[in-house]
């Protein structure tokens, strides 16, 4: 029987980087992946962040060159071909999961692939492909073992033309009419993705918005945008039966009281993902699991069974890669006793890698106002930047959410070029408890995508510069 100081179930964002930093923190460790492919990185890099950015950048390229006449750049033709594409999503995911493979020899983490599950105080019980069993005994166990996608229960999957998200990823032609169910970061990426492509797009949500997670103004900017390309936006709509066969899908959609029937070649469910507790040996613990499947877990990702720790989509908090990861380091620090602090969840940023970018960090307007702030809000368009009119993409805009009383930097909200990788500056300030005013301080070089957000600082306090 093998020992260690942790073993970590699943070998995700959560999971491999929580395995890395164990080791470096001078703890035997293991890690246990089922993936059946015998390859590590979870469903981010394998059927997810990775492979969809991977399809989102082809479509910007294929966008940007049916659009390089107006930046002096004369293109016969720009055409997409699905096989090349694949074949370079195939190329990014296996470097990637080879570097994580790397990683963990470089960081002596044992691999362990095959079905790990809870054994008992302090085991755990990996089966592999040839159902043989090997016990692993550790003083601390993290589970990571992430989500899967959710299918709507009156929906059957089993028609070639229903996918799901992990399903659309292979999809060999381009859908002549994609229509989409769920207008969150999936669901609007997927859409962007196969708009560009050349398909006819519809997209439904049952919220009045879409990316309802977001401030109104830059839900509503996205849904204009959205149209303004060529896509059909369904909001305040639910979907209430499907019919689907070889030759297409036909949906009945509500809208408001009002009933409509689409036709379609092919239907993507996005309505979400559900975590994967389904299987992990719980019974007979005290690890708590509600009905949902979420784990319940106190501020370092403790479980109510001594020794096990949860981390990523299993648990109650935002489902993204970069938290999982920020969890799993938060774990192991527990389980080192180097006291760490506790993650604060209202600084943990938002990325949708649709067209146009979308991302955002701390409240929203409404938030602020619901929370009792005197709120005081500025916006600075795209448009009025060099850099975006240099770039041709000078759609969107930075908004800036704060208070009056101390000048507190509240949220940063930001569609349009460059927002995912934007919206750090806000998520470092808010974290360092920046105000408005030191933001607005703080020189930003000229010309960049980034002066946006020192404009919306102007304008916050009432003096935009440019505009």
């Amino acid at each position: 029987m093998s020992q260690y100081d942790v073993v970590i179930i699943g070998a995700g964002p959560g999971g491999y980087v929580a395995a890395i930093h164990a080791s470096q923190s001078g703890l035997k460790t293991a890690i246990v992946e089922r993936e059946p492919t015998e390859r590590l990185g979870g469903t981010c890099l394998l059927r997810g962040c990775i492979p969809t950015k991977a399809m989102l950048h082809t479509a910007d390229m294929l966008e940007a060159m049916k659009k390089s006449e107006a930046i002096g750049i004369d293109v016969e033709s720009a055409e997409l071909s699905m096989e090349k594409m694949h074949a370079y999503k195939a190329k990014v995911v296996k470097k990637n999961a080879g570097g994580v493979q790397y990683l963990m020899k470089k960081n002596e983490v044992d691999v362990h692939f095959g079905h790990g599950r809870l054994a008992g105080k302090g085991k755990v019980s990996v089966e592999d492909k040839d159902g043989e069993s090997t016990t692993l005994e550790a003083k601390n166990i993290i589970l990571a073992t992430g989500s899967t996608c959710f299918h709507l229960p009156f929906i059957d999957m089993e028609p070639a033309r229903v996918m799901d998200s992990d399903r659309v990823l292979e999809l060999e032609e381009v859908p002549e009419h994609l229509v989409v169910i769920g207008a969150g970061a999936v669901g609007t990426e997927f859409a962007s993705v196969f708009l560009r492509y050349g398909s006819k797009v519809t997209l439904i949500e049952m919220m009045d918005r879409v990316l309802p997670g977001e401030d109104e103004e830059v839900s509503a900017a996205a849904e204009k945008s959205f149209k303004k390309q060529g896509m059909d936006v369904l909001t305040s709509s639910k979907v209430t039966d499907v019919d689907a066969s070889d030759e297409g899908v036909k949906l009945v959609v509500e809208t408001e009281g009002d009933s409509t029937t689409i036709e379609a070649s092919h239907l993507l469910v996005a309505a979400g993902r559900k975590p994967a507790t389904a299987d992990i040996g719980a019974e007979g613990t005290n690890i708590e699991i509600d009905d949902r499947g979420v784990i319940e877990v106190d501020e370092y990702g403790r479980t109510g069974e001594e020794g096990v720790y949860a981390i990523g989509d299993i648990t109650g908090t935002i489902w993204l890669a970069h938290l999982a990861s920020r969890e799993g380091i938060l774990a192991v620090d527990h389980i080192a006793g180097k006291d760490p602090r506790p993650i604060n969840y209202n600084l943990v940023p938002m990325c949708t890698y649709c067209s146009p970018e979308v991302a955002s960090v701390g409240l929203t307007e409404a938030q602020a106002k619901e929370e009792g702030y005197d709120v005081q809000v500025g916006t600075f368009p795209f448009s009025a930047i060099g850099k975006a009119a240099i770039l041709n993409k000078t759609e969107g805009f930075v908004k800036i959410v704060s208070e009056t009383k101390y000048d507190e930097l509240l949220g940063l909200h930001i569609i349009g070029p460059k927002a995912t990788e934007l919206i750090t500056e806000g998520t470092l300030a808010m974290e360092l408890e920046s105000t408005v005013a030191e933001l607005l301080q703080t020189v930003h070089p000229h010309p960049t995508l980034a002066e946006a957000v020192a404009e919306a600082a102007h304008a916050t306090l009432g003096h935009p510069i440019h505009i």
